[in-house]
């Protein structure tokens, strides 16, 4: 996989796939621009070479139709603003008008294309329509860690009709941070998962325990393995089809001797709400009918010990319901560790990241991940086919 710097992009058509799937409010007002703001240096350089910077993004799910609320106009003009110089915006992403705008452009100009997902073919990796983006640019460039693991095609078809190709700074920041971490860890290495379901971090911690020293599991997911060694959870949210995965994990780790850390105690109420009545318990007693939501202060103040004992730390996932105030403070205990620890942090996925950004704790940590999915899926020890087809 070559990268940016080893392309020949001067004076040339250079079409970027970069993720400006940003949020943006009811006035489409970006509300969380990092997206954007990770992409610049990539923006940046091709502009410095003289390239001809072609832009291209999905924005939310359209569904193949055009929706005025997914335009990526509102991102053209925030881009403007952060590179100090005009970013045109394409009608559409492809077709004539979007040719000719090309065919105009000059050396160091900037064109940023309409959402991609406007059209079904996108997501359906159809050759025809790729052939269209192909059409437009002379160099390809992934920039897009966070739809790698997508087959679509801007990601995938579009690379096999494009001769020159390559990763953006971005996508090779992302994956050398990932491989320091899991392919050449400093150890002790620490994974830490959590959010609502095992399912969808199954494959991801099963792979990982061919690699980590020790394991902490918080969020949800740690009632499934507390009930899974015969504990009652109340009316906790649990996975029971996964009990079986949950037993299945446990004993891999003692025959391996990996220590796993789960949930001494838990912050409980009888109902999911920010004004509810709470209490720390230990989770040999959680009071019938409520529901853990957070993992408890004696817990936080042990994964805090663990992490302090890292030298490489890989997170995934909260500890508990932390948009709300009252169980937000093992997640944000442990963002406070995770910042503190004397090791290389990898943070990634979408609520993890606003974790950090709550706590301010974002340049506390060596590296945030800009794709929750794209993240998985190296943790999961399968390969990104954005970074694959690059190498085809």
């Amino acid at each position: 996989m070559k990268t940016i710097k080893e392309l020949d992009i001067t004076g040339k058509r250079v079409f970027i796939r970069v993720d400006f799937n940003v949020p943006m409010d009811a006035g489409q007002n970006i509300t969380d621009d990092i997206r954007v703001r990770t992409s610049l240096p990539t923006i940046a350089y091709a502009v410095e070479q003289g390239a001809k910077v072609i832009l291209a993004s999905h924005l939310g799910r359209p569904k193949g139709k055009r929706v005025p609320e997914m335009s990526l106009a509102p991102v053209a003009k925030h881009l403007s603003g952060l590179l100090g110089r005009e970013v045109a915006m394409a009608p559409d992403c492809v077709g004539d008008e979007v040719a000719s705008m090309v065919g105009a452009m000059k050396g160091g100009e900037v064109l940023l294309l309409e959402n991609l997902r406007y059209y079904d073919e996108e997501q359906a990796n159809d050759a025809a329509f790729a052939a269209k983006l192909a059409g437009l640019c002379d160099v390809y460039v992934n920039n897009a860690f966070a739809v790698s693991h997508r087959v679509h095609a801007s990601v995938a078809a579009i690379t096999e009709q494009v001769a020159e190709k390559g990763a953006g700074l971005l996508l090779e920041k992302e994956i050398a941070f990932y491989n320091k971490a899991m392919e050449a860890p400093v150890r002790p290495l620490v994974a830490i998962i959590g959010g609502a379901k095992i399912s969808s971090k199954l494959g991801a911690l099963t792979n990982m325990l061919n690699v980590v020293d020790k394991v902490i599991i918080g969020g949800a997911m740690a009632n499934t393995f507390l009930k899974a060694q015969g504990l009652s959870v109340g009316n906790s949210l649990v996975e029971d089809e996964m009990l079986e995965s949950a037993r299945a994990v446990i004993t891999t780790c003692r025959e391996k001797g990996i220590p796993l850390y789960l949930p001494e105690d838990g912050l409980v109420a009888r109902e999911f709400s920010a004004d509810a009545d709470f209490e720390a318990v230990s989770v040999n007693a959680i009071p019938e009918g409520t529901m853990m939501l957070d993992i408890g202060p004696e817990t936080t103040s042990t994964y805090a010990q663990v992490v302090a004992q890292a030298k490489t730390i890989v997170w995934n996932g909260p500890m508990g319901a932390f948009e709300m105030a009252p169980f937000s403070k093992g997640t944000l205990g442990l963002v406070a560790a995770v910042a503190e620890a004397d090791a290389l942090t990898v943070v990634g996925g979408g609520d993890t990241d606003v974790a950090l950004h709550m706590a301010g704790a974002e340049e506390k940590v060596s590296y945030v991940s800009t794709g929750g999915g794209a993240f998985l899926t190296l943790m999961e020890g399968k390969p990104l086919p954005g970074v694959t087809y690059l190498g085809a």
